[in-house]
């Protein structure tokens, strides 16, 4: 099952870095791979957003996800609801006096032939998105 994790601090306080993140539609400035991004409903908990993003060949795919959990200044879980693999993922924020630990953690479970076929492109997209927090952190502590 392709995963990632990782674990960085920002130099903002907390409430800040959950306030942007919460904001999906944020993606496209620190996500080099999301094309676009949209509310389509909700706020918070149960919230859905349209996501496209660049696939192999830079293709575009439907990457639409929905927020499972939403805790303010603690925690913001995700699932995938479109997309050839149905990723889920969290941020996890702790502070730190004026700065923030966030954690950030991606799952993908396959099965069948998207096993085979899938576990190293996918496993390399997470990487990317793991590498991305460290443009999140640069756009953040400006």
């Amino acid at each position: 099952m392709p995963s990632a994790e990782r674990t960085i601090s920002i130099r903002r306080p907390v409430d800040q870095v959950f306030r942007f993140l919460a904001d999906g539609r944020t993606a496209t400035q620190w996500r080099s791979g999301v094309l676009e991004v949209a509310k389509v409903s909700g706020d918070g908990l149960g919230a859905v957003y349209k996501q496209v993003v660049r696939g192999p060949g830079g293709r575009p795919i439907d990457a639409d996800y929905e927020i499972t959990v939403f805790e303010p200044d603690n925690l913001i879980a995700f699932r995938a609801i479109a997309g050839p693999v149905r990723p889920t993922g969290s941020f996890a924020f702790e502070a730190m006096g004026d700065a923030t630990i966030l954690t950030f953690k991606l799952d993908a479970e396959l099965g069948g032939w998207k096993k085979l076929v899938m576990s190293g492109p996918v496993q390399s997209t997470m990487a990317a998105e793991m590498a991305a927090l460290d443009r999140l952190q640069e756009l953040l502590e400006r």
